[in-house]
C-alpha cells in the first residue's frame, strides 16, 4: 500500500469506503435534504388555490382570471415570487459569516448552525398567519441553507479518500434530489385535503430533515484538515486512521500538516484569494456557480407545478409531473455518482450540456407551436406528453452534469489556506444567480415568453464551451495536490507558474 502517482502527476494514497467514511459522508450529505425539500415545497405550495387565496389573494384572483387568456402571465407577481426566492436572499448573506463560522469552529458545527436556524424556519411557516410570518420563516430557512451549503460539500470533499471523492461529493447533490421528490410527493398527498390547510403540512415537514443535520453534526467528527488547522493535532491523526480504515497515513497526514502550515502564513484569505496564482481557481468559483443557475434548473424546480398549470395541466397533473421530474432528478443524480470517478467531470458535463441543449430548444419550440407569442391556447394531449418527456430528458442532464458538479467541482480545487473563502465565493455566487432567476422568472416567461427556454439553451451554448476549454480533470486529485492539474493546464499554467512556481511538495513525486 505504498504512494500511487497519478495520472496528472500527483501522489494517490491508498483509500477505500471504510464503514467510517459512509456514515460521516451519509450523515453530512443530509444537509443536501433541507436545500431540496424546500426548492420542491415552495414550488408547489404557491401552485395550491388555498395558499394563494390565504396569502397572495391579488394572484389567485389574477390566476382564476386567465384561466382562458394568456398562459405565460398567469402567475406574475413580484411578491409571490419573493417568498420563494427571499430564503436565497438570505443564504447569500449568510455565506460570509457562514465561511467564517466553517474556518473558525469547524465544518462540523457549520453544519449544525444550518440545522438550527433551517428547524426555526420551518415552525414558522408551518404555523403562519400572514406572508411577513411566511417571509420571516423563509429568511430563517435560507440562513439554514447559507450555512450547509458553505460547510457540507467542503465536509465531503475533504474527509473522502481522493479516488472516491467524487461519489461521496455527489452525495450532497443526491439527498438534494430526494429532498426536491419527498416534497413533490408530499405537495401531491396534501393538496387535496379538506380545509385547504395541506400547505402547512408541506412547509412544517421541512423540520424533519433540519433535524437530521442537526442531530447528525453533533455526533460527527470533524475533518483531519479543519482539526489541523486548528490546533487539534493528535485528534486529527486519529480521525484520519479511522476514516481510512489503515494506520498507515503518516506521508497523508505530513502533507496535511504541510499544507496546513502554509495556510496559517496567510492571514488574509480573502486578500489572497484575489492574487494572480489563484487566478483559476477564482474563475471556477465565480463562473461553475454562475454557469449552473444559468441552465434554468431552478426555473423547472422552483415553478414545475407553477410551469405545468401554466401550460395547461390541471392542478393534480402539474404536481404529478413534478413528481415525475423529480423521480428522473434522483435516479440521474445515482447515475452520476456511479460513473463521475470512473468517466471524470468532464465528460459528464460535456455529455449533460449537450442534451440539455437539445431539451431545452425542443421545449421551447414545442410551448412556440401550441401559445405562440398570445400565450393563447389549449395543450394536447400528445404535446403535452412530449414536453414531460423533453423536461425530464433536460433534468435528467442536468442531473448527472451541472446539478452535482456544480457542488463538487469548487469544493475540490482550492488550496486549504483559501478553501473556505472560496467556497464562500462559490454559495455567494450560486445564491445571487439563484435570487435573481427566481425573482425574475415568471417576469421573464411573461415578456420572453417560450424564447425563454431559447434564452437558456444559448447559455447552454456558452458553458459547455467553457468546461471544453478550460476545465481541467480533477477526477483521482489528491485535494492538496490540486494546484498540479492548474500548472499543466495549456491556458493556466502561465499563471500558476508565473506565480513563483513552487507549487507545493511535488518535487520527488
Amino acid at each position: 500500500g505504498g504512494v500511487v502517482i497519478s495520472s496528472s502527476g500527483g501522489k494517490v494514497y491508498p483509500g477505500h469506503m471504510t464503514a467510517f467514511v459512509f456514515f460521516s459522508c451519509l450523515v453530512a450529505s443530509s444537509g443536501g435534504l433541507i436545500f431540496g425539500y424546500d426548492i420542491g415545497i415552495s414550488g408547489g405550495v404557491t401552485s395550491m388555490d388555498s395558499f394563494l387565496s390565504e396569502f397572495f389573494p391579488s394572484v389567485y384572483a389574477q390566476a382564476k382570471a386567465n384561466k382562458e387568456k394568456n398562459q405565460y402571465c398567469k402567475f406574475d407577481s413580484q411578491l409571490l415570487t419573493l417568498f420563494t426566492s427571499s430564503l436565497y436572499l438570505a443564504a447569500l448573506a449568510t455565506s460570509f459569516l457562514a465561511a467564517s463560522v466553517t474556518r473558525i469552529f469547524g465544518r462540523k458545527w457549520s453544519m449544525f448552525c444550518g440545522g438550527i436556524t433551517f428547524l426555526a424556519g420551518s415552525a414558522l411557516n408551518g404555523a403562519a398567519t400572514n406572508v411577513m410570518m411566511l417571509i420571516l420563516g423563509r429568511i430563517l430557512l435560507g440562513i439554514g441553507v447559507g450555512f450547509a451549503n458553505q460547510s457540507v460539500p467542503l465536509y465531503l470533499s475533504e474527509m473522502a479518500p481522493a479516488n472516491l471523492r467524487g461519489m461521496l461529493n455527489i452525495g450532497f447533490q443526491l439527498m438534494t434530489t430526494i429532498g426536491i421528490l419527498s416534497a413533490n410527493l408530499i405537495n401531491y398527498a396534501t393538496v387535496s385535503i379538506e380545509g385547504g390547510w395541506g400547505w402547512r403540512i408541506g412547509l412544517g415537514l421541512a423540520g424533519v430533515p433540519a433535524l437530521i443535520i442537526t442531530l447528525g453534526a453533533l455526533a460527527l467528527p470533524d475533518t483531519p484538515n479543519s482539526l489541523i488547522a486548528r490546533g487539534y493535532t493528535a485528534e486529527a491523526k486519529k480521525v484520519l486512521v479511522k476514516v481510512r480504515g489503515t494506520s498507515d497515513v503518516h506521508d497523508e497526514y505530513d502533507d496535511m500538516v504541510a499544507a496546513s502550515e502554509e495556510a496559517k502564513a496567510i492571514e488574509h484569505p480573502w486578500r489572497n484569494i484575489l492574487e494572480r496564482k489563484y487566478r483559476p481557481q477564482l474563475t471556477i468559483a465565480v463562473l461553475i456557480p454562475f454557469f449552473q443557475q444559468l441552465t434554468g434548473i431552478n426555473v423547472i424546480m422552483f415553478y414545475a407545478p407553477v410551469l405545468f398549470l401554466t401550460i395547461g395541466f390541471g392542478g393534480d397533473a402539474s404536481l404529478m409531473s413534478a413528481v415525475i421530474t423529480g423521480l428522473v432528478n434522483m435516479f440521474a443524480t445515482i447515475i452520476s455518482i456511479v460513473s463521475v470517478d470512473r468517466l471524470g467531470r468532464r465528460a459528464l458535463f460535456l455529455q449533460g450540456g449537450t442534451q440539455m441543449f437539445v431539451s431545452q430548444i425542443v421545449v421551447g419550440t414545442l410551448i412556440a407551436l401550441q401559445f405562440g407569442t398570445t400565450g393563447e391556447g389549449e395543450m394536447s394531449r400528445t404535446y403535452a406528453m412530449l414536453l414531460v418527456l423533453f423536461i425530464c430528458l433536460y433534468v435528467a442532464g442536468f442531473a448527472w452534469s451541472w446539478g452535482p458538479l456544480g457542488w463538487l467541482v469548487p469544493s475540490e480545487v482550492f488550496a486549504l489556506e483559501i478553501r473556505s473563502a472560496g467556497q464562500s465565493i462559490a454559495v455567494c455566487v450560486n445564491m445571487t444567480l439563484t435570487f435573481i432567476i427566481g425573482q425574475a422568472f415568471l417576469t421573464m416567461l411573461c415578456h420572453l415568453k417560450f424564447g425563454l427556454f431559447y434564452f437558456f439553451a444559448a447559455w447552454m451554448v456558452i458553458m459547455t464551451t467553457f468546461i471544453a476549454l478550460f476545465l481541467p480533470e480533477t477526477k483521482g486529485v489528491p485535494i492538496d495536490e490540486m494546484n498540479l492539474v492548474w500548472s499543466r493546464h495549456w491556458f493556466w499554467s502561465k499563471y500558476v507558474v508565473q506565480a513563483g512556481g513552487s507549487n507545493r511538495r511535488t518535487h520527488g513525486v
